[in-house]
């Protein structure tokens, strides 16, 4: 089932980005009066066209979903009409072309500001940023923050949840530069502690940077108490039941029920000799926790739900962040702005080899996510098309042939040469192009791959 709803999921994310992306160029080429020959959804063999308006314009879904093309009428692709050359796209002002070409990157960021603005009103859903202790040696240990520490801003932005935290700490992190944290102390008292950044390698950005920092979320302290058991796992199998109380595991004191959670965990499908009181009775029993997930994402899972004590903490933990209308539409567009030139640095810091080309993703990757943030509900999903839609506007930016991006840099070299770039020039630079999308590409696949079978 889970795979049904990544590959749904997915080509509906794909699907929504792509229509809209190529009706930013339709809107603009009907604005600037260009007749528009085809509508294309998707690569290869057609699945079903039809033919609507006074141009008769084809609309095409094709058999492969992963991107489209709205194909205008152009004399260096054919011959055009007498009457309708001034129709035609390359006989418009340099202006003109410009604008139909930037409108595509430019609706897929305005549908990301767009979903934005909707989430937060309706409310983005977060846990509150309190700390748990940070381990020692750690940049936050040596920072003097502590157990129960609420962050309230870093760099003088609000941070409100942990994924506040993480983005304004992330933004800090690919420049290498230490970190103002405000936070408030068990004690009521406001103070700012610097947290030095410098010790992160361009690995970590791809992994948990938050925990090499020491910045941990409170955990709650409750007893390893069992709560709902479900049904055909592995707590089920070995017959343990609901209000048991762990207090070892193969000899190993269990203190708290994260100690419990983080023991199985480690152990996927190793026997393990639990030591727990029921009815006040002591007892052992050998249970041998699932297999969940592949390569070093393996984890093991003994199919216990966490007991109601510490669910009512966790929801004390989880906060609400929403806007009124006016307010929630410049947190978007900050948003958007913010992301978009997070992902130029990111870009460009990658290019010089400061930031892993590790963090390049690919298909599978943005499948799995897709899947992922379904299952989590409309909230994550909208969160997760929004940011997608962000890449891509950005990525067709760029000043590569083929893309949105390249074909810019010819119009603003036609804008100042006073006439058009050569054939023979923008045939070596669309070479040049493919040759880097097809290198990038399998790079993104080999990236995908590699996560897939290592986490």
């Amino acid at each position: 089932m889970s795979v049904l709803i990544t590959i749904v999921s997915f080509l509906v994310t794909v699907g929504v980005l792509v229509v809209v992306h190529e009706l930013g160029h339709y809107a603009a080429a009907r604005m600037m009066d260009v007749k528009i020959l085809r509508f294309n959804v998707g690569f290869g063999r057609a699945l079903k066209v039809w033919k609507r308006g006074r141009d008769q314009t084809e609309w095409a879904i094709a058999i492969i979903p992963l991107g489209g093309f709205v194909k205008m009428l152009d004399e260096r692709e054919g011959e055009v009409r007498r009457e309708e050359r001034h129709r035609a796209f390359n006989n418009k002002l340099v202006w003109a072309r410009i604008f139909i070409v930037l409108a595509g990157p430019l609706a897929n960021l305005l549908l990301a500001t767009l979903v934005y603005w909707v989430l937060f009103i309706a409310g983005m859903p977060g846990v509150k940023p309190v700390l748990g202790d940070p381990a020692p040696s750690t940049p936050a240990a040596a920072a003097g923050l502590a157990n129960g520490d609420t962050v309230r801003a870093i760099d003088g932005e609000p941070a409100y949840t942990w994924n506040d935290v993480r983005w304004l700490l992330l933004k800090d992190a690919v420049k290498r530069d230490a970190a103002q944290v405000e936070v408030e102390t068990r004690q009521g008292a406001v103070v700012t502690r610097r947290v030095d950044l410098a010790g992160l390698s361009k690995e970590d950005l791809d992994r948990d940077f938050l925990g090499k920092l020491g910045l941990r979320p409170l955990r709650p302290q409750a007893p390893a108490r069992l709560g709902t058991v479900l049904a055909r796992s592995a707590a089920e199998r070995a017959g343990l039941r609901e209000g048991d109380l762990v207090v070892a595991i193969s000899g190993k004191p269990v203190s708290s029920w994260y100690d419990f959670t983080s023991m199985v965990r480690s152990s996927p499908s190793k026997p393990l000799e639990v030591d727990l009181e029921r009815a006040g009775h002591r007892m052992r029993v050998r249970v041998i926790p699932d297999a969940v997930g592949e390569g070093e994402a393996r984890i093991g899972r003994m199919g216990v739900e966490a007991p109601a004590e510490l669910t009512r903490e966790f929801e004390r933990m989880t906060t609400t962040v929403r806007y009124d209308p006016f307010t929630a539409f410049g947190k978007a567009v900050q948003k958007v702005v913010d992301l978009s030139s997070f992902s130029v640095k990111m870009l460009g810091r990658m290019a010089i080899g400061q930031v892993s080309w590790r963090n390049l993703s690919g298909p599978i990757t943005i499948a799995d996510y897709a899947g992922q943030s379904a299952q989590l509900g409309w909230i994550a999903w909208l969160g997760f098309l929004a940011l997608v839609s962000v890449s891509l506007g950005v990525l067709n930016l760029l000043p590569i042939p083929l893309l949105d991006g390249g074909h810019l840099v010819y119009y603003f070299a036609e804008i100042v040469k006073g006439s058009p770039v050569s054939e023979r020039a923008m045939e070596i630079g669309q070479r040049f192009g493919l040759a880097l999308l097809v290198g990038l590409t399998v790079f993104a696949f080999y990236n995908d791959i590699n996560r897939l079978f290592t986490g």
